[in-house]
C-alpha cells in the first residue's frame, strides 16, 4: 500500500496531479465546484467595455467643438473648417433659427466700404479669432478706408489682404483684432433643394439682422460684374441711396439682367439659390446651415425695383444666391496670398 502520511503527520491530497477517481472507497467524493482560482469571463470582459463606452461619451461631448478648439490651439490664422456638418449649435437649440443665430451672430460683421463712387455697406464672416473676414469683392473693391463693426458694437479698421473678382470674393484683415469669435466653414456639397438655411447680415444697415428659409436650388450659373465693371454698377444702383447703396449688384441669370447693366467685362460662378430674404446690404454674410456651419456667401439679390431711383422701393422675392463655401475655402490660399485678380 502507497504510503499515505507525510513525515509531519499530515494527509496526502489524493486528488493532486491528474483528476481520477480516488482508489480509497473511504475517502469522500471530490468537490462539486470549480477550483476557487477559476477564471471569471464576465469579469474580465467589463473592463474593455466600460472603456470602450466611455470613449465613445468622450468622443459625442467633444464632437460638436473640434473644429473650434483645433483653431484656438493653432493659432489665430487657422479656419474652422469642416468636411462634414459640425454641431455649432447647443444641443437644446439646434435645429432652431433662434439657435442658429445665438451660436453665428458673433461672427458676422458689418462692413462700411469708402470709394471714390461714393460708400456701401455690406457683410462679412469671420473665419479667424485674429481677424480674417470673407465678404464679397463688390462690397469693398476700389474702396480707399474699410470699417468692420462686430455684434457687440466694437469698430475696427480693416485692410483688403486679397481679391478674386472671378468668384466675387474678398478676404480682408481687421486691424489690432485678437479674441474674435471664428464662424465654421461647412460642406457645400452635401446640400439638398429643400434644406433649410438661416441668412444674416446688416439689409439696409440694420446690423445683426436674421432671416430663414430653404435651399430653393442648386448650381445656379450667375453672372457678375468683374471688378474692372463695379464703378458702372455702383453708379447706376448706388449714388444717393444711403446705407447699401452698392448691394444692389446687377446679376444675369437665365439670359436676363437684373438689378441694372452688367456692362462687358463678367464672370459666371455656380451659386445656391434661396429663398431666405436678402436685401440691399447682406451681401458678403452667411448663408447658415442648421447645425451652425456656413454653407455660403450672401452675394446677390433680385429686385422688382427694376430702374427705380429709389432704394426704399427694393425688397426681396424670395430670389437670392449665394457663393458656395466649398469655393471659398478652395480660393482661401490664393486670397491669403494677396492675389488681385
Amino acid at each position: 500500500m502507497t504510503e499515505s502520511f507525510h513525515r509531519s503527520g499530515e494527509h496526502e491530497n489524493p486528488y493532486e496531479g491528474q483528476h481520477q477517481a480516488p482508489v480509497n472507497p473511504e475517502w469522500p467524493p471530490p468537490p462539486a465546484y470549480a477550483p476557487a482560482h477559476a477564471p471569471h469571463p464576465k469579469k474580465r470582459n467589463r473592463g474593455p467595455l466600460a472603456l470602450i463606452a466611455a470613449v465613445a461619451i468622450v468622443a459625442a461631448a467633444i464632437g460638436g467643438g473640434t473644429a473650434y478648439g483645433i483653431q484656438e490651439l493653432t493659432g489665430n490664422d487657422t479656419v474652422a473648417s469642416s468636411s462634414t456638418s459640425t454641431d455649432v449649435v447647443p444641443s437644446s437649440q439646434r435645429g432652431t433659427v433662434a439657435g442658429v443665430a445665438k451660436a453665428v451672430s458673433p461672427s458676422i460683421v458689418e462692413i462700411s466700404a469708402d470709394s471714390n463712387a461714393g460708400s456701401s455697406t455690406g457683410s462679412g464672416v469671420i473665419i479667424t479669432s485674429g481677424g480674417e473676414i470673407v465678404t464679397n469683392n463688390h462690397v469693398v473693391a476700389g474702396a480707399s478706408q474699410i470699417k468692420a463693426t462686430t455684434s457687440d458694437g466694437k469698430s475696427y479698421t480693416a485692410k483688403i489682404v486679397g481679391t478674386d473678382s472671378k468668384k466675387d470674393l474678398a478676404l480682408i484683415k481687421l486691424e489690432n483684432a485678437s479674441g474674435l469669435k471664428p464662424a465654421t466653414l461647412g460642406d457645400s456639397a452635401g446640400l439638398q433643394v429643400g434644406d433649410q438655411v438661416v441668412a444674416i447680415g446688416s439689409p439696409e444697415g440694420l446690423s445683426g439682422t436674421v432671416t430663414s428659409g430653404i435651399i430653393s436650388a442648386l448650381d445656379r450659373d450667375v453672372t457678375v460684374p468683374t471688378e474692372e465693371g463695379q464703378d458702372q454698377g455702383q453708379q447706376q444702383w448706388g449714388q444717393g441711396q444711403g446705407q447699401g447703396q452698392g448691394d444692389q449688384w446687377p446679376f444675369e441669370f437665365g439670359g436676363r439682367q437684373f438689378n441694372g447693366d452688367t456692362g462687358n467685362d463678367t464672370t459666371t460662378y455656380k451659386a445656391l439659390q434661396t429663398d431666405a430674404s436678402l436685401n440691399p446690404g447682406n451681401s458678403g454674410g452667411a448663408l447658415i446651415d442648421m447645425n451652425g456651419n456656413i454653407i455660403g456667401i450672401n452675394s446677390a439679390m433680385y429686385s422688382p425695383a427694376g430702374q427705380a431711383s429709389s432704394s426704399s422701393d427694393a425688397g426681396s422675392v424670395g430670389l437670392g444666391f449665394a457663393i458656395p463655401i466649398n469655393t471659398v475655402k478652395a480660393d482661401l490660399a490664393k486670397l491669403r496670398a494677396g492675389s488681385t485678380d
